[in-house]
């Protein structure tokens, strides 16, 4: 077969195999073009005046500091075309009618150094912030009033993405399938985990029963919004489609775009280079990382039981001002008569009288102390169970890792080892040739088999890289936390101050300037 070099263009159709050489010697590993500074060292080695250098860099166009594949085709038969003493013109290109001229740049093999090796911060390091993250998207969940059918009720949620400016309707099952496929896709990085479907039954009040669907609420907002902020999965198509997607059948839809796109490992371009990419002491890296932040996990629990006690107790002490307020008016509400001994003496007539009033300021009390509550929920224990929700998804990863990956290549070499056994049995002892042949085969497809779970190792540990790294990029989040636990604080406690400060005055009023602060009782 020819090739055609019409204009000064070239054509890919079949080039001398020495070209192919040199480009798959010196391309970018992540992409199918070549750098600007990878092509000037190779021109160096073509041993030409930097005359006939400029030339040639004149006729050979770049995008972006990247040359195509076609590109680079056309500067190799240029530089053939100066090292035969020729003017480096694409006039001349049209003349090579049967073949381009080979240029002599030496082995291609020789020319893989010519490469810039992969910058890690540009593949292996993420540059994210908690900023950047947080900015991708909000996702709200808000209940649906309860559907009831003929023998069951359902809950419904109405989920809304800011980043897509739409709202659709999804059940727990769809979060459910969504989660599945999800891990299928992304079974190397942090997925988080669903609440539960359901509680016991018989167990749990009504009253339990709606605590219990608010909390499973929280949770799944949660678990939506960390993973439409994460950076690999928030422009995925299965994100897409469970935030957007408002047919009738959003499971069957989520299911059918994963088979399209198949797992992370079969469409990362860096998988089955992953290694390359990896530090040396990636094992010590990933146990030291796994060891600090099991200590910060730990801390964060007990930060959050402390920060729900506190929210309890904010309710608790509403609910304890409201009765304290309903006992004081149920004092004073009291129409028995005084006995006629200490009528003279006593002002308790008036004073009971007095006291039914000050229900109203222990309800607002009761009010501010029930908002307070709200507030260490909303802005202190839901951001603490955000990152603990984090957390614990990184754990699991690490368990996938060990339990799934590691445990599944050690099996597959057993299975190998035996396989070997069989075959040298097989050698010593006569056999038919076609279960020799056939084991034989399963020796390849098992050596197949260990390659590629070799490989997928490898990406394990270079996306549990990425994901401990966003771990780390998440922890800011900490000062979050504790600004909305000072703020809750500060707020609770100047609205319960004004309301005590205007209710110590009336007391004045209300019992003849004793307000009970400086009773000599």
């Amino acid at each position: 077969m020819t090739v055609r070099a019409m204009a000064g263009e070239i054509n890919e159709g079949s080039v001398p195999a020495y070209y192919r050489e040199v480009y798959e010697a010196i391309r970018c590993r992540t992409d199918e073009r070549v750098q600007v500074e990878v092509f000037q060292r190779l021109l160096q080695r073509a041993n030409l005046s930097k005359a006939a250098l400029g030339k040639i860099a004149e006729h050979v166009e770049s995008t972006d500091g990247f040359l195509t594949k076609l590109s680079l085709y056309k500067a190799l038969a240029l530089i053939a075309l100066a090292q035969q003493g020729k003017q480096p013109s694409p006039k001349l290109l049209e003349n090579c009618i049967q073949e381009l001229p080979k240029p002599q740049l030496g082995e291609p093999s020789d020319l893989s150094t010519l490469r810039m090796q992969p910058a890690q911060e540009d593949v292996l390091t993420l540059s994210e912030t908690l900023d950047r993250l947080l900015a991708r998207d909000t996702v709200q969940v808000e209940l649906i009033p309860e559907k009831k059918g003929l023998f069951l009720k359902h809950v419904e949620y109405q989920v809304t993405s800011q980043h897509y400016k739409i709202s659709v309707y999804r059940r727990y099952s769809d979060f459910d399938v969504f989660h599945e496929v999800l891990l299928q896709r992304y079974a190397y990085r942090m997925v988080p985990a669903l609440p539960p479907k359901r509680m016991l039954k018989g167990v749990l009040t009504s009253v339990s029963e709606r605590e219990f669907i608010e909390g499973r609420r929280r949770a799944l907002a949660r678990f939506i919004n960390l993973v439409a902020r994460h950076p690999f999965f928030s422009q995925d198509e299965l994100v897409k489609t469970f935030l957007t997607f408002s047919g009738s059948d959003v499971q069957t839809k989520l299911r059918d775009t994963y088979k399209k796109t198949g797992d992370e490992f079969m469409t990362n371009r860096t998988a089955t280079l992953a290694k390359e990419y990896l530090p040396t002491d990636i094992q010590a890296q990933f146990s030291s990382s796994r060891e600090l932040i099991r200590n910060i996990h730990n801390s964060f629990h007990k930060l959050r039981d402390r920060a729900e006690k506190m929210a309890e107790r904010s309710k608790e002490n509403a609910t304890d001002l409201l009765m304290f307020g309903r006992e004081l008016s149920s004092l004073g509400s009291d129409a028995s008569s005084i006995p006629s001994f200490a009528s003279s003496q006593s002002t308790w007539g008036a004073m009971r009288q007095s006291l039914k009033s000050l229900s109203v300021e222990f309800a607002v009390l009761s009010d501010k102390a029930a908002q307070q509550g709200r507030r260490e929920e909303d802005d202190v224990v839901e951001k603490l169970n955000v990152f603990l929700d984090l957390l614990q998804s990184y754990r699991d990863l690490c368990e996938r890792h060990e339990k799934g990956v590691l445990h599944e290549h050690q099996r597959a070499l057993h299975k190998y080892g035996v396989m070997k056994r069989q075959m040298m049995s097989a050698t010593v002892q006569p056999k038919e040739q076609a279960s020799v042949e056939q084991l034989e085969s399963r020796i390849v497809q098992q050596e197949n088999a260990i390659q590629t779970m070799e490989l997928r190792n490898y990406f394990s540990l270079f996306c549990l890289h990425q994901e401990t790294q966003l771990i780390f990029t998440y922890l800011p989040i900490t000062s979050h936390i504790l600004g909305a636990f000072v703020n809750s604080q500060v707020q609770g406690h100047r609205e319960m101050g004004e309301v005590w400060n205007e209710l110590q005055p009336k007391l004045g009023c209300l019992f003849s300037g004793n307000n009970g602060m400086k009773s000599a009782f």
